[in-house]
């Protein structure tokens, strides 16, 4: 990679981690809290303070997306980072639950992964671009495991106010960031014949993409329904410690991650990583569901788990801004990230259910089917070629 290309992908992670961090910091601690406050000893309220946000942002990802492609990447990132700020200060505030659902609500509102990723691919060259994703990945991923260390202490000395105020600083510091940081975009190219929002939707590799990252995410979701119940019942690990192992689990992932997806891209053979990162994600749904007695056989299920997911994870967004027309690389990204919405909301809901009535050996074998399925599914992938042009792939 250039140096315009690392500097481009790593301030454009650090913006990702920065608003990830805000959220990832609520998540651990927000369940506790509610209850000190009025409609907190509501769980339909508290849930839907959660997911709220998730609902907003699935709403929107495809409208940044596509007005990031019409009015720029940076404006449209710059918007949506103070309407997430807005929506921290007004949580920030909030005395009863029906404020906090309004804050997290506009908080979701600044949906900017869609123009964030699109920014990428246009400053990176496609044989770099996974790794520039995986960046991305990265960063959200660590932010995930320092949340899980530092809210408890964080809650205990500024509360929840002053966590959700946290998250708007570290929205504004990351507007400054997009400001003087980031470089600025590649020259828009004009297009005489844009691709249309139909050829966008119904193209068959993007369809197989988006199918992914619901998949990825539904059995995400579905599985830590149940894995921190393993963790307690078989490992005997009480939940405060469960950071011990999503720690080191996360940061040894990313180590191993890497080394598979940059020879993939030097060889050109994405597909075969791709299709070896589902396989293994089938793998480690079967050890959970056949052989997972012990805390060391749980941890190196989700260690594998991790290594697959990231691949996927950085894999998934390059491959459909290879594929998308040039165009329309913001449109197609948030249908990708509209999916991927969905996606965790359908692995919440399907592993509460699957639970409910089969336990955690049945979110297993669900998410097992869901993983057959997908790998049976991207078979029909091509190995996406490089372009020089701003043409759509051919299928």
């Amino acid at each position: 990679m250039s140096g315009q290309e690392v500097r481009t992908s790593a301030s454009l992670a650090s913006i990702f981690a920065l608003r990830m961090l805000g959220l990832f910091l609520i998540l651990p601690v927000f369940a506790v809290h509610a209850r000190t406050i009025p409609g907190g000893d509501s769980p339909a309220l508290v849930g839907l303070a959660l997911g709220i946000y998730g609902l907003t942002q699935g709403l929107l990802q495809i409208p940044f997306g596509a007005a990031s492609d019409r009015w720029g990447r940076k404006p449209v990132i710059v918007a949506g980072l103070v309407l997430f700020a807005l929506g921290s200060f007004i949580a920030a505030a909030a005395d009863d639950m029906f404020w906090t659902i309004i804050g997290r609500a506009v908080q979701g509102a600044g949906a900017i992964s869609a123009a964030v990723t699109a920014f990428i691919a246009d400053a990176t060259r496609e044989e770099h671009r996974t790794k520039a994703m995986a960046m991305v990945g990265a960063s959200i991923g660590l932010t995930f495991a320092l949340s899980l260390v530092g809210a408890p202490p964080l809650y205990a000395a500024v509360g929840m106010g002053g966590l959700f105020a946290l998250t708007g600083v570290l929205a504004l510091t990351a507007i400054a960031v997009v400001t003087w940081v980031v470089p600025s975009a590649p020259p828009r190219i004009e297009h005489d014949d844009p691709a249309s929002a139909a050829s966008v939707v119904f193209n068959p590799q993007l369809l197989r993409l988006n199918f992914g990252i619901f998949a990825l995410h539904t059995v995400q979701m579905a599985m830590f329904v149940v894995v921190p119940v393993l963790l307690v019942e078989r490992a005997e690990l009480p939940l405060p410690h469960h950071w011990w192992v999503y720690l080191p689990v996360v940061l040894v992932s990313f180590g191993l991650m890497m080394p598979p997806i940059m020879a993939a891209e030097r060889r050109s053979r994405m597909r075969i990583l791709f299709l070896s990162a589902v396989g293994l994600l089938l793998v480690v749904q079967l050890g959970l569901l056949l052989h997972a007695p012990s805390l060391m056989w749980i941890a190196g299920w989700l260690l594998l788990f991790f290594v697959g997911f990231n691949i996927l994870e950085a894999s998934l967004p390059s491959l459909v801004s290879r594929v998308a027309p040039s165009s329309a690389k913001g449109l197609a990204l948030g249908i990708y990230n509209t999916t991927q919405a969905i996606g965790l909301f359908a692995g919440g809901a399907l592993g509460g259910l699957v639970a409910a009535r089969w336990g955690a050996q049945g979110v297993f074998a669900c998410a097992a089917i869901i993983m057959g399925v997908w790998w049976v599914i991207a078979l029909g992938m091509r190995e996406v070629p490089k372009r020089s042009s701003g043409q759509p792939v051919p299928i």
